[in-house]
């Protein structure tokens, strides 16, 4: 039974239609035979019935007269005639029998059969009698009617019609019956097998038309052309009307036609009013045509929204790219996460922050990224902006490999229809604003130094002149070999150590007046490295000169600047100590508006912390009594009263490592001291020198 079923499964539809059609019309003709063989067989047995009692009843009635004139002439007649009338054969017998059971006349033509006299008695007050008999050659239907006169009865009748014959009026009518139902059933499954073919046909052409749709071929018609188009019904002349020239959709289809029967809107709220209008009772068709039309109306919608999908698609694909475009050319760092935290988008600077690729960041947390505690704080706080709502925004200092770090954090939740969806994440490095704060800082503080210390210098200066005036005139009053004249000279001596500071704190407090003059800047590092070369050779210290000869004469004070080179070199051999280099290096800066001086050596360099402090005054990494930490201090005002500035990076960049045969024995980390100087004018122009390495922070 399975098997059936799941072969009946697999055949067409239109098979399934003409089987199932077949099997309708055949078992309803077969039971419409039945039933009219039935009814037809009954009326033809009542109707031979009915005839064997008239035929029994008239021979009763004409055989009376016969009987009471004892006319067996007559009798015999009549039953001859009645056996021998017309054309059937159906009456087998007939005879009569007077009131003593004595036969007078009979039909039989082989003797009479004594035997029938025994059966089918009728009685006297019965208009006849019928009996079914079977004689072993045939079966009868006998009929037996009484012959009276009055009340006297004269004697019996009887007459038998053939079972045989009527039978076969019944089968003859039998088949024909059954020829009359086999010819409507053909007739009926030809025209069901058109109908199903028919009916097939339109179904696969929407099957032909759903596969081109599922192959994005929304290019199908399927539908019949209109008998006559709207405009040819309606004789309308609206060519600005979307149905006007439309051959392939229904009117009733489509959106803002003009005419004046149609209703606003669209399919389907339209077609209530359609169906009143005689382009509709015209063009409209069955179920299926419907079904056709709105499949070929829905493969045109369809095709319209995916066409709008698609450029709605490009157009997000194109503002995606120009948001990428946007998140990843500026520097901030762009974080977007979801209110579960997860990383859904960020930008290029935050995945070179984090040193991770894209792709290992998004769908993943801060757990995955830092540290864990950095991870758990992070989460706090971005919770706690998820659930008050309330913005952030914070400065950070982060120490990593390349040094300390500062951003300015916002953090802001992202909201959707009043509700949280996700945290958005910007921050800025603000890592060289701090630096500019930090020198706007310490060059305030130098200031106030400068400040003090000149004020200081100045009461100084006075008492000071007058020890040493007053120690000079002492010691032209006593001899040389004098133990007073000696302590005297100690006396004056340190006077006038006392005197080099209060001229180097007035120095670099800048209360000296400037002769500013055109000078060649080479010819003044030149000229202080020959001063101080033969001392520091004996150290076994060499001074490397690298300078370009590019290099415009400037506007400044020679000797100062001579005092500052000084300060610089003699820095350097102390941080050398023995065997080193100090590499010299002057160039013109690449927009021509300053020039720099490089200063390295390959001492022991100067620790991080200490690199912001080495131009205060008194603040010195020298031994105690090796020096005063006043040197870096006036070389700092000196530079600063010309307008240029001073830095210092520590270690050595590699662009600025002395790669001398003579330098390379076991280089320390090494310093190097950046001096810019302006070339035009007094102010140092504010754009950067790409030619000075950023101090890594």
């Amino acid at each position: 039974m399975r098997a059936a079923l799941q072969y009946l499964s697999r055949l067409s539809f239109q098979t399934k239609i003409n089987l199932g059609l077949a099997l309708i019309i055949v078992c309803f003709g077969l039971l419409l035979g039945a039933i009219n063989y039935a009814v037809s067989s009954r009326a033809v047995l009542r109707e031979a019935l009915l005839r064997g009692e008239v035929l029994s009843v008239n021979l009763s009635a004409r055989s009376a007269e016969s009987i009471l004139s004892m006319n067996f002439l007559r009798l015999t007649n009549l039953v001859t005639e009645m056996v021998d009338q017309g054309d059937r054969k159906d009456l087998v017998y007939a005879f009569i029998v007077d009131r003593h059971g004595q036969v007078m006349a009979h039909t039989f033509r082989d003797g009479f059969p004594v035997a029938l006299l025994q059966v089918n008695q009728v009685e006297d007050h019965q208009p006849f009698g019928m009996r079914f008999l079977d004689t072993g050659r045939e079966r009868l239907y006998d009929f037996a009617a009484p012959v009276m006169v009055g009340s006297t009865r004269l004697g019996t009748v009887r007459i038998a019609l053939s079972h045989s014959t009527i039978k076969t009026a019944i089968d003859r009518l039998m088949w024909i019956n059954l020829a009359a139902t086999a010819g409507a059933t053909l007739l009926a499954l030809i025209g069901s097998t058109f109908f199903a073919r028919t009916v097939t046909r339109r179904i696969n052409a929407l099957r032909h038309s759903a596969e081109q749709v599922v192959k994005s071929n929304l290019d199908v018609q399927i539908s019949p052309a209109p008998d006559r188009n709207c405009w040819e019904i309606m004789n309308c002349k609206e060519k600005r009307c979307p149905a006007h020239e439309d051959r392939l959709r229904r009117c009733w289809y489509l959106a803002g036609t003009f005419c004046p029967d149609c209703s606003a809107g669209s399919f389907p709220e339209k077609l209530d009013d359609c169906r009143n209008c005689p382009v509709y009772r015209r063009n409209s068709g069955d179920e299926i045509q419907s079904l056709a039309e709105s499949f070929d109306f829905m493969a045109l919608t369809l095709k319209n929204h995916i066409e709008e999908l698609r450029r709605s698609e490009r157009n997000l694909a194109r503002q995606k790219q120009l948001l990428n475009t946007i998140l990843d050319v500026t520097p901030d760092l762009v974080a977007l996460q979801d209110e579960e935290l997860a990383y859904l988008a960020v930008n290029k600077a935050f995945c070179r922050h984090v040193g991770r690729e894209e792709e290992e960041i998004i769908d993943g947390t801060d757990f995955d990224i830092y540290s864990d505690e950095q991870a758990d704080r992070n989460y706090h706080e971005d919770m706690q902006i998820l659930l008050t709502s309330r913005p952030l925004s914070k400065e950070i200092m982060t120490r990593g490999g390349k040094g300390k770090k500062w951003h300015h954090v916002v953090k802001v939740p992202v909201v959707e229809n009043d509700r949280i969806i996700g945290l958005l994440t910007t921050a800025r490095d603000i890592t060289v604003v701090k630096q500019y704060q930090e020198k706007l800082i310490h060059s305030q503080k130098m200031e106030d130094l400068g400040r003090l210390a000149g004020g200081v210098a100045h009461e100084i200066n006075t008492p000071l002149s007058i020890i040493l005036g007053y120690s000079q005139l002492l010691l032209k009053d006593f001899p040389a070999d004098d133990p007073v004249a000696q302590d005297i000279g100690i006396i004056e001596k340190q006077a006038q150590v006392c005197r080099k500071i209060v001229a180097d704190l007035l120095s670099f407090s800048r209360t000296t007046e400037q002769a500013a003059l055109p000078m060649d800047i080479n010819d003044s590092l030149r000229e202080v490295a020959e001063l101080v070369e033969h001392i520091f050779r004996q150290n076994r210290i060499i001074i490397n000169l690298h300078l370009d000869d590019r290099i415009p004469p400037i506007s400044g004070d020679k000797e100062r600047l001579k005092q500052v080179w000084i300060n610089l070199y003699n820095n350097a051999a102390d941080a050398i100590g023995d065997d080193g280099c100090i590499s010299v290096t002057s160039k013109l800066c690449a927009h021509r508006r300053r020039l720099v001086v490089a200063v390295a050596d390959t001492g022991g360099g100067v620790a991080e912390d200490d690199l912001d402090k080495i131009f205060e005054p008194f603040f010195t990494t020298k031994p105690v009594d090796k020096g005063t930490g006043l040197g870096l201090s006036v070389t700092f005002g000196i530079i600063k009263d010309h307008g240029g500035r001073i830095s210092a990076i520590s270690p050595v960049p590699s662009e600025y490592v002395d790669v001398s045969p003579a330098c390379s024995k076991k280089p320390g980390p090494g310093t190097v001291f950046f001096v810019e100087l302006p070339l035009e004018g007094n102010e140092l122009p504010p754009d950067e020198c790409i030619e000075i390495p950023k101090k890594e922070a």
